[in-house]
């Protein structure tokens, strides 16, 4: 029971997290190498900047869970 909640739990924050990745906008990319965009340094604002904390959270609870997974 207790590997089957791990199990659920790991996959939920698995999904929970490419969609954080994917929903993050992708800045300027490969079009400031061709002269796209001079700003190289910007800073993040609002929903980007909650969408980045959380990325950020969700990966090291996912990783904290793996390690478990492991040790126990």
């Amino acid at each position: 029971m207790h590997s089957l909640i791990m199990d659920i739990s790991q996959l939920i924050l698995a999904i929970i997290l490419v969609i954080a990745i994917l929903l993050q906008q992708k800045g300027s990319g490969m079009g400031a190498a061709f002269g796209g965009s001079s700003n190289v340094y910007s800073t993040k604002r609002g929903a980007d900047k909650i969408l980045h904390n959380a990325t950020i959270v969700i990966s090291i609870l996912f990783f904290g869970l793996s390690l478990a997974r492991l040790l126990f």
